[in-house]
C-alpha cells in the first residue's frame, strides 16, 4: 500500500477491510481526517437572537414548566451549527433565558461550573449565593462560582428574566462537570458586601482568598456610572471591567465580564481573538460585523462573538452592550491572541 494511495490494497487484504478492522478496534487514520493539519478559515459564524422574536416564546415556557416540578425554568441559546455540541450558544459558553414568576422558588443546588445572572426584565427576586441574599434588579449581575450553593426567590409582582451564562461546555469537555443538589450544608463564612464598599480599599481576609470575587452583587446603577466615565478604550468605545476586588482580576476563573458604551455614531476600530464572547444589549441600538455577518440590534437582543472573527460594532444611538467571554480562561492557559486594525 503506497503513502500516496492509501486505497490500494495490502498483500492480499482491501483497503476497505483493513479500515473496518481500524473503526472495530477503535483507531482511525489521521490522513482521512478533513480538518488534519489543515488552519480554520475565518471563524465561526455568528447567531442574533431577537429580543422581539424570542419574548413571546418566553410566555410559552410559563405556561408549560414550574420550578416545582423541573430544576430551573431555562430556554438555552443555541448554535445553529451541529458542530458546536449540545447546549453550546458558542465555543465555551452555554447562555440562556431563566424565567420566574412572583411566589416562585427555584431549588438550592451546586456545580463545578461558574454561572452569572444578568436582569434583563422585572425586579423583586433574590439569587441567595452560599447564603449571602443578592437581590435582582434590572442590569444588576448576580455571579454564582463554581460550586457556590445557590438558589432563585421571587418576593416580586411580575415576571423576572434574566440572562444565563455559564461555562459549561469547557467543564463538559475537560470532564470536570460535577453537580449537587440541596440541601444546602457546610456554608462558609462570608464577608458582607460593606467590607468591599470603599473603592481602592479592600479588608484583610483570615485564611485563603477563594479563587472568585467574595462580592456576588454587582449593581446596575454602578456599572453604568462607570461606563459613563470611563476613557475611550483602543477600540474606540468605553469598556470596564467586573473584577474579584481583591486580585483585580476577573469575577470568577474562567469567565470574564465587561460593560461596554458605544456613544452614538461611534464605530469602533476592527478587532479580532481568540476569545469567544455572547453580548446583551442593554441599551441602545446599533450593528455588529462579525466576519462577513452583519447583525442589527436593539435593547435586550442576545449575539455570539465566536473566535477567529474581525469585530467592529456601530451605534446609530448611544447604546451599553453587556459581554460575557472566556478570554480570561484563554489567557490563563496562555492560548489568548488579540489583534486590532491593521497592527500584528
Amino acid at each position: 500500500m503506497s503513502a500516496t494511495d492509501p486505497a490500494t490494497s495490502s498483500g492480499d487484504r482491501p483497503y476497505e477491510e483493513i479500515r473496518k478492522a481500524w473503526r472495530a478496534a477503535n483507531l482511525a487514520p489521521l490522513w482521512e481526517n478533513p480538518v488534519a493539519h489543515k488552519a480554520r478559515e475565518g471563524g465561526p459564524a455568528p447567531t442574533l437572537w431577537s429580543w422581539k422574536r424570542i419574548r413571546p416564546l418566553v410566555d410559552d415556557a410559563l405556561k408549560v414548566a414550574t420550578p416545582a416540578a423541573i430544576e430551573r425554568r431555562v430556554l438555552t441559546f443555541t448554535d445553529p451549527d451541529p458542530a458546536a455540541g449540545v447546549g453550546s450558544t458558542t465555543t465555551n459558553l452555554t447562555t440562556a433565558l431563566q424565567i420566574l414568576l412572583p411566589g416562585e422558588k427555584a431549588r438550592p443546588h451546586r456545580h463545578t461550573m461558574n454561572a452569572l445572572r444578568f436582569v434583563i426584565e422585572g425586579s423583586g427576586a433574590s439569587t441567595i449565593v452560599d447564603g449571602k441574599d443578592c437581590p435582582m434588579e434590572e442590569g444588576d449581575l448576580v455571579i454564582t462560582p463554581g460550586w457556590t450553593w445557590h438558589e432563585h426567590v421571587h418576593r416580586g409582582s411580575a415576571p423576572i428574566i434574566w440572562l444565563d451564562a455559564l461555562d459549561a461546555p469547557l467543564h463538559r469537555y475537560l470532564g470536570t462537570d460535577r453537580f449537587e443538589p440541596g440541601p444546602v450544608h457546610d456554608l462558609p463564612n462570608m464577608p458582607d458586601d460593606s467590607a468591599f464598599a470603599v473603592p481602592n480599599i479592600v479588608p484583610e481576609l483570615s485564611g485563603e482568598a477563594a479563587p472568585f470575587s467574595p462580592v456576588f452583587r454587582y449593581p446596575w446603577k454602578d456599572a453604568r456610572n462607570a461606563v459613563r466615565a470611563a476613557p475611550t478604550w483602543k477600540d474606540g468605545s468605553r469598556r470596564v471591567r467586573y473584577i474579584n476586588p481583591i486580585t483585580g482580576g476577573s469575577t470568577m476563573p474562567l469567565m470574564d465580564c465587561y460593560l461596554i458604551q458605544i456613544d452614538k455614531g461611534t464605530e469602533t476600530v476592527r478587532f479580532r481573538t481568540t476569545s469567544n464572547a455572547v453580548c446583551l444589549v442593554c441599551e441602545g441600538r446599533g450593528s455588529t460585523r462579525v466576519g462577513e455577518d452583519m447583525l442589527r440590534w436593539e435593547a435586550h437582543d442576545v449575539f455570539s462573538l465566536p473566535h477567529g472573527n474581525w469585530i467592529t460594532h456601530k451605534a446609530d444611538e448611544t447604546a451599553t452592550l453587556f459581554l460575557v467571554t472566556d478570554r480570561d480562561a484563554l489567557r490563563r492557559l496562555d492560548l489568548l491572541k488579540e489583534q486590532f486594525g491593521n497592527e500584528f
